[in-house]
């Protein structure tokens, strides 16, 4: 088969051109027929005129159903009324395959229906605008990391012990031991970036947490990031310029998709250029208490109170200097106050919460040993992550900023289960 790409229709103007797609809607008007026509590049109305197009095209009109995959001759025009800004005007229509009856019709469905049948949500516009919105976010990622210098070095799915914490593991039987899916690659990119200075990584990543939020899910999709010689104020500049560059690419290459979600993008538009606030973790819990909340110091943010911090702002805050107890064994307290560590959270604004967590890590090798046996963490399954405190330690930071969370912000979403292909929850393991 050759047709043209719906992305392509601007350079045919005019001449005779053949498309393929599938036909999500259409209607009759007598001796005229409208097909809505998509193949995932765009979309397009096709109008078939009974007295231009042979009786068996004109019978074919007759057997369309939706989703029916079809193959249309003709001329494409431009339109200004059209939504798309084109139109064709066909003049030979073939089936390739007819669909059976569709099971999502234009009548609304609930949730749990569209997610049982997600393998056909996927086919709607806003879906559409959605993935494709999530696939210039991971663009954008990669093109900023190598801007910066950074080396992709992918790290395992299959590890030994835990990241963040061994209550949110899921394990699985590996020959003759047990393993367990990846929390994060951030201990494997100490060791990468102890060989190439500044590394990353990009992957699924999995957490075995009883969660219900419209934020969590169970497998998501996680980049990390890892440099020798960073301290904590420079991981939080890079965090910082990779959530500008990122809302810059959107704005600029996905504006159509934003306005299919109708998204309001005043808070990318005018806020989100960099200069985010820093806000202490004492401050913060001061301003949340102010503001109603039951939250002690001491505590971990919750969603909630992520939620109640992020209105009073019109961008994107940084939280910072954690108290040590709350936070993984890994990072590194702060000398002038060793009770908090140099770490931060990225909180989005409009109440999306954490995007990204990261802190300076650990570089002293008594510390490090000290802060496993603390956490009663297994010694034997991190006695390689010792030896790179071992054989030239250097002081190093990094983060790690969540995909479907960064997607479910920029578009505007409620749930982050419309914010990847097929959603992993603690009561959804299908399609």
């Amino acid at each position: 088969m050759s047709s043209t790409p719906l992305s392509e229709i601007h350079y045919h103007i005019g001449t005779p051109i053949t498309l393929a797609g599938w036909a999500y809607n259409f209607r009759s008007s007598g001796s005229i027929f409208f097909v809505q026509l998509r193949d995932g590049t765009g979309r397009i109305q096709c109008v078939i005129s009974k007295k231009d197009v042979s009786p068996e095209t004109w019978a074919a009109c007759a057997q369309l159903t939706l989703e029916t995959s079809i193959e249309v001759t003709g001329t494409v025009r431009a339109e200004p009324r059209s939504p798309t800004g084109y139109e064709m005007s066909v003049t030979g229509l073939k089936i390739i395959a007819q669909a059976a009856e569709y099971p999502i019709g234009k009548k609304e469905h609930g949730v749990d229906f569209l997610m049982d049948h997600r393998h056909l949500w996927l086919r709607s516009e806003r879906q559409e605008a959605i993935l494709k919105i999530r696939d210039e976010i991971v663009f954008s990622w990669r093109e900023f990391m190598r801007k910066k210098g950074f080396i992709l070095t992918d790290s395992p799915i299959f590890t030994p012990n835990a990241c963040e914490g061994t209550s949110t593991l899921f394990s699985t039987d590996y020959f003759d031991e047990t393993a367990y899916l990846t929390q994060s690659g951030q201990l494997y990119l100490e060791a990468t970036s102890a060989a190439l200075g500044s590394t990353y990584c990009f992957g699924p990543t999995f957490r075995a947490e009883k969660s219900k939020t419209r934020r969590h899910l169970t497998e998501f999709w996680m980049l990390e990031a890892e440099a020798s010689f960073y301290d904590w104020q420079d991981n939080m500049r890079m965090q910082e310029e990779l959530v500008v560059y990122t809302v810059q690419q959107v704005l600029a290459n996905r504006a159509a998709e934003l306005r299919t979600l109708e998204r309001d993008i005043t808070v990318l538009t005018t806020t989100i250029q960099g200069a985010f606030p820093r806000v202490s973790y004492d401050d913060a819990i001061l301003q949340l208490q102010k503001l109603g909340s039951d939250i002690k110091h001491g505590d971990d943010l919750g969603a909630d109170d992520e939620t109640i911090l992020t209105k009073q702002y019109d961008r994107p805050i940084f939280i910072h200097h954690y108290p040590v107890d709350v936070k993984a064994f890994y990072m590194k307290p702060d000398p002038a106050n060793p009770k908090q560590v140099l770490n931060d959270d990225l909180l989005a604004p409009e109440g999306y919460g954490e995007v990204i967590g990261g802190s300076q890590r650990i570089d002293d090798l008594q510390l490090l040993e000290d802060r496993i046996k603390q956490h009663k963490l297994p010694r034997e399954a991190f006695e390689w992550y010792l030896d790179l405190r071992r054989y030239g330690s250097v002081p190093h930071s990094g983060f790690g900023i969540g995909l479907e969370r960064a997607v479910a912000w920029i578009c505007g979403l409620d749930h982050v289960r419309e914010t990847t292909p097929f959603p992993r929850l603690i009561n959804r393991l299908k399609p």
